[in-house]
């Protein structure tokens, strides 16, 4: 009997594996086909498309800031400028991760330095440090170099949660931008602006204004013609590394457009002059500010325009509105008696007094139950010493000879009540009430100045129409030829009548002596105006009010100055305000070159002839 289960265990087939070793390298073999293949077909066959896809990713486009417009004073000479200069940014969230570059540069390092193939885990924890403590010193250098409070940057990286962007600094200079590129720090960015200078400083601040950390206007000119000044922006093409640093400018998609220059009326030579005659009364008479204002007599140009306190622009550390406003232009103050000169041009030139009108004052005089006083009894007036002694009777008599409408209407035509449109943004427009509400004891104290108010701008307008025989000018701070919008107030012969009487003001027994030009004939009139409390006229705080023009033959320039509470003893505008006009109107006069018209009175020079 055959003995089959041994004879079947010896003799069992064995598994042949020969076929599926072939499959699987022929198998392996397509995969290494396939990849090559698509890698031939990304790296050579769609190699644009690749690069487009990764430009994408690394490509952004930037804005490019725009140059500002200048602005200049009517010779050329720059109030405003645009310097180029870098502002410093810092994404937190950037700075405050691992460069993964930078630390296996530092890595490469410490192995060479300590010939070793491989770091240690204590080894790691090394470079780590290292690489904490290098960046630390970066930022408190960076701290030092902007002037930045210690751990200001560190204060940002700890904040919750993490901002992405944020300026450190704004407007440096641009070299101190290099240097904080050079440290490499990773979320640090420089951008590129322009900082706006003023080089006359505190002098022209409050016509000119300054702008904002943004390069845009926030007063004066700066913001009324801020669209002018302005460009438009450009753009640009730049290359981003992986931590979106811009490593390198591609191209230029769009040129900014540079804003335009502005060309204004005021000669900075005669505003200088100004600044400084009027800083130094101020501060002479103890006053709490004071605005200055100088028209061409002519086409109405604002050739100066001053204020005390000033500030400067180039540094605007706690800077208040009370400082940058603008008083000549936006705060208005009754005029006083400088308005006398409009009650008789206008009693004349509606022919409701004669030229040889004579006023019979007496010191005092009642209107129902008010009464208007003159500060002495002058007795008997003609209408050159009303002018000449400042007489608030004998006006408020010619006051009360017109009818209210015609009386309203010579001061509305010479611009009461309405803004002088000089273009500057937050001018005054002042106030003047309807003659339809008007008393008779209005009508009075409106013939001295008061019940109406304007500003040192406006006042100056006024005078235009005495000083251009009759016409009134509209006024400008950009300078011009001509005036377009002039306009006849008073007929020549009534403005040239009552510039002869203004010419008494300025004489040995006038209210401003103080006031004459040598060297040249002028004419003027003082205001002392009480001010108004919270009772109503204060009797020790007031306005000290001068407005004149020069040469009184021929007036070539209007000069207002207005004192704010002076408290040195004085306060009266002949004493006060006067003496300012005098030394403004003799340089400004020399500044423009206008012949002298009264040589004799000129001050003796002593000259050596040469040998």
């Amino acid at each position: 009997m055959l003995d089959f289960r041994g004879k079947g265990k010896k003799n069992k087939p064995e598994y042949d594996f020969s076929g599926r070793r072939r499959f699987l390298i022929l198998f392996m073999m397509a995969c290494m086909l396939v990849l090559a293949g698509r890698a031939v077909q990304l790296q050579v066959l769609n190699k644009r498309f690749l690069k487009a896809q990764g430009d994408m990713r690394q490509v952004d486009e930037v804005s490019v800031s725009a140059y500002r417009g200048m602005i200049k004073d009517r010779n050329g000479s720059p109030l405003a400028v645009s310097t180029p200069v870098a502002s410093i940014a810092i994404n937190p969230r950037e700075l405050k991760t691992y460069d993964e570059n930078h630390l296996k540069q530092m890595e490469k390092e410490f192995r060479r330095m300590h010939n070793i193939e491989k770091l240690t885990e204590t080894d790691k924890v090394q470079v780590m440090n290292d690489f904490h403590q290098e960046r630390a010193l970066k930022i408190r250098k960076m701290e030092k170099l902007l002037n930045l409070p210690a751990n200001k940057i560190a204060a940002l990286l700890n904040e919750e949660p993490l901002r992405s962007f944020a300026y450190i600094a704004r407007r440096v200079n641009p070299g101190l931008g290099d240097q904080i590129k050079e440290l490499k720090l990773a979320g640090i960015y420089i951008e590129r602006e322009f900082k706006r200078f003023y080089p006359t400083g505190g002098v022209s601040a409050h016509i000119v204004g300054f702008t904002n950390a943004d390069d845009a206007g926030q007063a004066g000119m700066e913001s009324g013609y801020e669209k002018l000044l302005k460009g438009i922006p450009g753009r640009k093409r730049v290359l981003r590394d992986g931590r979106r640093r811009i490593i390198d400018d591609i191209e230029n998609i769009k040129a900014p457009v540079s804003g335009k220059n502005l060309e204004l009326s005021i000669d900075q030579r005669i505003q200088y002059l100004a600044y400084r005659e009027l800083q130094l009364a101020v501060s002479a008479n103890k006053a709490k500010s004071g605005a200055l204002v100088v028209l061409d007599a002519k086409n109405g140009e604002i050739l100066a325009a001053v204020n005390q306190p000033s500030f400067n622009p180039n540094s605007r550390s706690n800077l208040k509105e009370s400082l940058y406003r603008n008083r000549a232009l936006a705060d208005v103050f009754e005029p006083g008696s400088t308005v006398k000169p409009f009650v008789v041009a206008a009693a004349l030139e509606g022919g409701y007094i004669r030229p040889n009108a004579t006023f019979a004052t007496h010191g005092i005089y009642r209107i129902g139950r008010n009464t208007v006083k003159d500060v002495h009894n002058y007795g008997t007036l003609d209408l050159t010493h009303v002018i000449k002694k400042s007489s608030n009777v004998a006006v408020s008599m010619m006051a009360l000879k017109m009818p209210p409408k015609y009386f309203w209407g010579v001061y509305h035509r010479l611009g009461f009540g309405t803004s002088a449109a000089s273009g500057f943004p937050g001018e005054a427009n002042g106030s003047l009430l309807d003659y339809k509400s008007w008393h008779d004891f209005d009508r009075a104290i409106l013939s001295f100045g008061y019940g109406l108010n304007c500003s040192a701008l406006q006042l100056a307008r006024a005078y235009t129409a005495l000083a251009d025989d009759g016409i009134l000018h509209s006024v400008s701070l950009l300078k011009r030829e001509e005036d377009d919008d002039a306009a006849r107030v008073f007929s020549a012969k009534t403005a040239k009548r009552v510039r002869k009487m203004m010419e008494t003001v300025l004489m040995k027994d006038g209210t401003a002596y103080e006031a004459r030009v040598d060297g040249y004939s002028a004419a003027g009139k003082t205001g002392t105006v009480k001010k108004v409390g919270s009772r109503g006229y204060t009797e020790n705080s007031y306005f000290a009010v001068f407005a004149g023009l020069a040469p009184a033959s021929d007036p070539r320039l209007i000069i207002v100055v207005m004192i704010d509470e002076p408290s040195a003893g004085k306060y009266y505008g002949g004493l006060v305000s006067a003496p300012v006009f005098s030394k403004v109107m003799a340089g400004a006069l020399r500044v423009l070159e206008v012949a002298p018209d009264q040589e004799e009175t000129m001050p003796l020079l002593l000259t050596q002839k040469n040998p």
